[in-house]
């Protein structure tokens, strides 16, 4: 595969970073994209010893003008790949819900997103080449109880992607979204926590009896499958699969 410059959004730790790490295996350039700057930097230190190379840049994806202004501040860089990454998690039943943190999850996983699209798209078109990957959830399938700003959100991303696939149906360029189930991620063990909190359970009874319950394999998913299935959506073979949702769940949806 040629060597491609990979945009990642809340790529300094989670699933964000693994796929950064995996992408520079392959010897790609991978900018850190995150809302804390050190954290950023921090990872392309971490990952220096990697084949491929890394930068770091400092953006906050629900800021318009920052991220319209992100391919001039990218100077030489032309991205070829963006994986809209960045996410935050709350859970609370909707009365208690915050409104500006609903508003929140919603401007990070699903406005932000669209703004990156938007700002990096011209130059795609400009070279005939772009891969646009979003990482969804099992939550853009299906919902779980206290999670109804990021249920909507990863629902939304869905038609979002299918929208962009219709829209640049004329040039080589894809869009789709990764739908893991769990991945043990610092984000999910916050969630494991609340959750246990919400349900009046224990965190192993959290795993068990709600998180990998409806999962056929039960077992997490791994930030390397998603890499790999990331990997394979950058290359020619999969030129002509577009507005698609990658499910990863352990056979989760096929109940």
């Amino acid at each position: 595969m040629n060597r491609r410059t990979v945009f990642i959004t809340g790529g300094a730790s989670g699933i964000g970073l693994g796929i950064a790490e995996a992408m520079m295996k392959q010897g790609h350039h991978v900018i850190i994209a995150d809302i804390n700057e050190q954290a950023a930097k921090e990872a392309v230190i971490k990952l220096a010893h990697l084949e491929g190379s890394a930068s770091a840049v400092a953006v906050d994806v629900c800021d318009a003008q920052q991220v319209a202004a992100l391919p001039e501040v990218l100077g030489k860089h032309t991205v070829d790949v963006l994986i809209n990454n960045a996410g935050i998690q709350h859970v609370s039943r909707i009365e208690d819900f915050p409104a500006d943190k609903w508003q929140q999850l919603i401007n990070i996983m699903l406005v932000g997103p669209a703004l990156l699209t938007q700002a990096f798209l011209p130059a795609m078109r400009e070279q005939n080449y772009g891969r646009i990957i979003n990482v969804g959830s099992i939550h853009s399938l299906v919902a779980s109880p206290y999670k109804s700003a990021y249920v909507a959100a990863k629902h939304g991303l869905l038609g979002f992607s299918k929208t962009i696939a219709l829209e640049t149906g004329d040039c080589d360029i894809t869009i789709n979204t990764l739908c893991p189930a769990y991945v043990k991620t610092p984000l999910v063990e916050q969630q494991v926590a609340a959750q246990a909190k919400e349900n009046n359970l224990t965190e192993e009874e959290v795993i068990t009896k709600i998180m990998l319950e409806p999962m056929p394999k039960k077992q997490f998913v791994s930030v390397e499958e998603l890499a790999d299935t990331a990997s394979f959506l950058m290359s020619p073979s999969a030129r002509n699969i577009t507005g698609q949702t990658m499910v990863l769940d352990g056979g989760w949806t096929a109940r």
